[in-house]
């Protein structure tokens, strides 16, 4: 199966960020983020979360605006449904991706793993190519306590000082998360490490995404 062919345009690159909780963006594809900000393109980016509650929202709006950089032309919305209950608020959630649909039409798209054991992360994923369907989309993961990382097939190899902004971004704004055992910079720096060795990276890190369908 075939992706629509890929062909970003020569000027300007339109992103579409999808993360069900406040700091999942951030864990996902943070350092990818980062690298495409530092690029000489024009980046206009769509950053939406899904479920928070009212401490969690100021943390992702903090966050936002640290990995965007206050880029005059990037949109950040945190929504709050409910964090656990996305699959029950299906029918809301739905709308709410057709209407963002007609707002914004992207060229790349970073959501959730298909395979990702979270009922929320799921969700947000199915929605994401139910919704777009002519689109370049890539699957990031989430390291947590199911232990469901898989085999990505897709790497962005990080520089250090991209890595450790995207840390150093996490655990300086979601306070709430620190008392997660897994929370933790290790956590971060060990995934990329294991991901830069899969990758023959030269900086020795990187992200991994899945990515499904792709015309080269």
């Amino acid at each position: 199966m075939l992706q629509p062919q890929l062909a970003f345009p020569q000027s300007g690159l339109k992103i579409l960020c999808l993360g069900a909780h406040c700091d999942d963006i951030e864990i996902g594809c943070g350092g990818t983020m980062l690298k495409l900000l530092e690029s000489n393109r024009q980046v206009e980016v769509c950053w939406v979360v899904l479920t928070s509650t009212p401490q969690r929202k100021l943390e992702a709006e903090e966050s936002a605006k640290r990995f965007l950089r206050n880029y005059s032309k990037n949109r950040v919305v945190i929504k709050d449904f409910r964090d656990g209950f996305l699959p029950y608020s299906g029918e809301t959630v739905k709308e709410y991706f057709e209407t963002l649909k007609r707002e914004f039409s992207p060229d790349l798209i970073f959501t959730h793993h298909r395979s990702d054991l979270h009922q929320d992360h799921r969700l947000i994923c199915d929605l994401t190519w139910n919704t777009y369907r002519n689109h370049f989309i890539l699957e990031y993961e989430i390291p947590k306590y199911d232990g469901d990382l898989g085999h990505p097939n897709y790497f962005v190899q990080l520089q250090e000082s991209q890595l450790q902004e995207k840390i150093t971004h996490l655990l300086d704004c979601f306070e709430s998360q620190k008392a997660k055992s897994w929370f933790t910079d290790e956590t971060f720096r060990a995934l990329a490490r294991i991901r830069g060795i899969e990758s023959s990276s030269p900086t020795g890190f990187a992200e991994a995404f899945h990515c499904r369908k792709i015309v080269m």
